[in-house]
């Protein structure tokens, strides 16, 4: 069931827009990602959600009901900050209870709400503590747990995790999206940060340029960006111009590839159309076969390990191409001969006039100037 939608909504400030002609449904139960560069209007949604953003035309309902003219206090939606917002002069079961309170609850049913909240978050006995003296984490618990008490019809989070460092935020992430789905609340959560997004949420909107370019799963839009500007900001760098010259086959400045036909039929391109390819990174692997399908020889000419991936500039004769790929147990050393071996399942594709709505460059990134990793 569709708990809140919002259809066609604009909003523009001092002739520059900010949303244009967006449309989003949130079922019951369900956590939704706005996910965007800064920029993109996902705040200004946010806000248009909450009732603290007006906007220029369009529609918001919550349960079916138009909530457009409703005022914010009486939408049963709450709105967690990205700076917490905690009062820093009451206690931690104080700030916990303070929507308890402004619903006017009997004494020992608030008591017993901020113990359950509490213990939700994992802050039992904080209660008596104040705030101040809380780390960032800690805080964001407690912030958790006060927009979570009157047990809100909507939870919109802005930024939950984006005040803390790497390494907490990383490790709450896993608690966060814990909690959110043992109370089954139906939350919007607004980020910049794919790796979060696709953490928290059944489904991700990712806006761009004031509209909402892509929606879906979060595993459908990683392994199925609309355009190769999606790729680009889901760190997806392995793009290349490519031409059609038959059926499943395009060529490219490494050679030619065949695709998998479930993938290929998604399209159903034209030989001689131009555009531009995908690899995913999962895909590349080095082989020791020398007639394997989608394969082709490359010197290592430089490397960047970076973790989880790997960045390799191939030499192809006189042609210089970036590419990254995930770990394997053995990396080739800089100046290695290498057979590069690209899985049909990996390659994607995007006609040309999905390449030129986007600004950027479809070319491969170039390597930088970071310093090289040992052999």
């Amino acid at each position: 069931m569709v708990l809140l939608r919002a259809e066609g909504i604009h909003k523009a400030y001092e002739g520059q827009p900010l949303l244009t002609g967006v449309s989003l449904e949130v079922e019951r139960g369900e956590i939704v990602s706005l996910l965007g560069p800064s920029g993109s209007g996902k705040t200004t949604l946010l806000r248009i959600i909450a009732g603290l953003e007006s906007f220029d035309s369009g529609r918001v309902t919550l349960e079916g009901q138009d909530i457009t003219k409703v005022p914010v206090h009486h939408r049963g939606v709450v709105l967690m900050f990205q700076e917490y917002a905690l009062f820093p002069h009451r206690s931690v079961g104080q700030n916990v209870a303070f929507g308890l309170r402004m619903r006017r609850l009997p004494r020992g049913q608030i008591e017993a709400r901020v113990r359950e909240m509490l213990a939700l978050v994992g802050l039992q006995g904080f209660g008596n503590r104040n705030v101040i003296e809380l780390s960032g984490g800690e805080r964001q618990r407690v912030a958790l747990a006060r927009s979570l008490a009157p047990e809100p019809r909507l939870l919109l989070l802005d930024e939950p995790l984006g005040s803390l460092d790497r390494t907490l935020r990383e490790r709450l992430l896993e608690d966060l999206s814990a909690v959110l789905r043992r109370v089954n609340v139906t939350a919007i959560v607004v980020t910049h940060d794919q790796a979060e997004a696709f953490a928290l949420a059944d489904r991700v909107a990712l806006l761009h340029e004031t509209q909402v370019i892509q929606e879906g799963t979060p595993e459908d839009i990683y392994r199925y960006p609309a355009t190769p500007w999606v790729a680009r900001f889901l760190g997806l760098s392995n793009l290349f111009t490519a031409d059609v010259v038959g059926e499943r086959e395009v060529t490219a400045p490494f050679g030619s590839l065949t695709f998998d036909p479930g993938d290929f039929a998604r399209l159903v391109p034209e030989p001689g159309t131009g555009g531009t390819l995908l690899i995913l990174p999962w895909g590349i692997r080095f082989a020791e076969d020398h007639h394997s399908e989608n394969m082709f020889t490359a010197t290592v000419s430089r490397r960047i390990f970076q973790g989880r991936t790997t960045k390799l500039e191939l030499a192809i004769g006189e042609e210089r191409l970036g590419m990254t790929l995930s770990m394997e147990d053995r990396m080739p050393r800089e100046g290695e001969r290498v057979r590069v071996r690209i899985a049909p399942s990996a390659l994607r594709w995007f006609e040309q006039d999905e390449v030129e709505r986007v600004k950027e460059p479809v070319s491969p990134p170039d390597l930088g100037t970071a310093s090289r990793t040992p052999s």
